[in-house]
């Protein structure tokens, strides 16, 4: 059996999207699976085994394209693949199934997209509350109950690229790594303050830890805040766009500890199976909590909170800045012991 999966264009939910995939390795033995997603998404599926190939889809984020989605989906026509599964509930994630005509095409319903697809489905929210539940449904037949268990996602990691990577970068493999990630796509309502974060890098780095600060170039102004707050830390590495995603998630295989705010490396540590420490604010784990065991998360539950805004609409972010760094230092330590 062959399927196509159209994947989400976010670094967490794909993460989550591994969910589904080994679903329907369970359900079908054999089944080769293909995953159509925008280009970045390439180096994290190569650490999902589920995955036979990933397509690059080459469009930017919210473009249309639909002469460029006909010709894709005319040479995916070629591959006769016997169902697609589509994860994104937008109308134009739907097309590129519908143009390759293949047999079975699945998704929930989302913006008119009823004639695209000839297995959409209604979600029912409270049946399923999690997206990794959403994912999860699609691998079964409609109405289905999920297993009482889903699988969690494991990214599997090449050791000898991890090492040939730490020597590159100048990492000592022999003093446990602290990773930070201070970063957040969604906006700065997701941002545990930068002050915070200096804080529990000077504090670990003083019991001999090396402290790493991962993410992307966009991240890399926050991170330099870090480390002028943090003062003399040399301990204090900022790996900010110095790595690719891959790279990231091979070096953060090896990490102690992860601190995360609610993020896309969030749920690459927690696929790693990192011992992992989370800050909300403006988000709840209520829809997409870290798939792993060993977590804490932290909240403070405000009345205010969570809003899911980029930015605070009361211009205080009180629900991130007296969460106080102490609280992290103790999470993170009982993580360790």
């Amino acid at each position: 059996m062959k399927i196509l999966v159209i994947g989400p264009a976010w670094v967490g939910d794909m993460v989550m999207a591994q969910v589904l995939f080994r679903c329907l390795q369970q359900q079908h033995p054999g089944v080769e699976i293909d995953v159509l997603a925008p280009g970045w998404c390439r180096e994290l599926l190569t650490h999902m085994p589920e995955v036979r190939f990933a397509l690059p889809l080459p469009l930017a984020h919210g473009e249309l394209g639909l002469g460029k989605r006909w010709h894709i989906g005319r040479e995916l026509a070629q591959d006769h693949y016997d169902q697609a599964i589509v994860l994104p509930n937008s109308f134009k994630s739907a097309l590129i199934p519908r143009f390759a005509g293949i047999g079975v095409r699945t998704g929930w319903r989302g913006e008119a997209r009823t004639w695209l697809l000839n297995d959409c489905r209604q979600l029912d929210k409270q049946r399923n509350p999690l997206m990794v539940q959403r994912f999860a449904a699609l691998a079964y037949p409609e109405g289905a109950n999920l297993p009482a268990t889903l699988p969690l996602p494991h990214l599997h990691v090449d050791k000898a690229k991890t090492a040939a990577l730490q020597a590159r970068l100048w990492l000592s493999p022999d003093t446990p790594a602290l990773v930070l990630c201070p970063g957040a796509e969604f906006g700065a309502a997701k941002q545990w303050p930068a002050a915070h974060y200096a804080e529990v890098a000077r504090h670990f780095a003083g019991q001999g830890m090396q402290v790493w600060l991962m993410g992307s170039e966009r991240d890399a102004v926050v991170a330099h805040e870090i480390i002028d707050l943090a003062g003399s830390v040399p301990a204090l590495i900022n790996l900010c766009g110095r790595t690719t995603l891959g790279e990231a998630v091979d070096l953060m295989a090896t990490a102690a500890a992860v601190v995360s705010n609610d993020s896309g490396l969030m749920h690459v540590a927690s696929a790693l199976a990192r011992p992992l420490v989370v800050v909300y604010g403006s988000t709840s784990p209520a829809f997409t909590p870290p798939l792993a065991e060993r977590v804490k998360v932290l909240s403070l539950g405000l009345d205010c909170s969570p809003c899911f805004k980029r930015e605070c609409p009361l211009q205080h972010l009180n629900c991130l800045r007296q969460l106080a760094p102490s609280k992290v230092i103790t999470a993170v330590k009982e993580l360790l012991a």
